[in-house]
């Protein structure tokens, strides 16, 4: 049972790159490269970036007594601290 997928638009590099060492720092399992599978904390989350601008993410499982909009919420939280750094 999947959420809906989370699209980022204006994903720089660094940003991308950023968002994926805070996701680490947090417990997360992140895979090298620009696609693969987070996991960690009880979601898992399928992420394809198209190496330029563009970062979807789609939650694949979850416990079940968080909400998507609230997994949805928690990512997007990791995506902000990083943009413009």
């Amino acid at each position: 049972m999947g959420c809906k997928p989370i699209k980022f638009h204006n994903v720089s590099p660094e940003t991308f790159n950023c968002m994926k060492r805070k996701l680490q720092n947090a417990g997360i399992h992140v895979p090298p490269g620009n696609r693969g599978e987070l996991s960690g904390k009880g979601i898992t989350a399928d992420f394809e970036w198209d190496g330029q601008s563009n970062l979807t993410i789609t939650i694949t499982e979850k416990p079940f007594i968080v909400s998507c909009e609230v997994a949805a919420m928690k990512i997007k939280q990791f995506v902000r601290q990083c943009h413009g750094s």
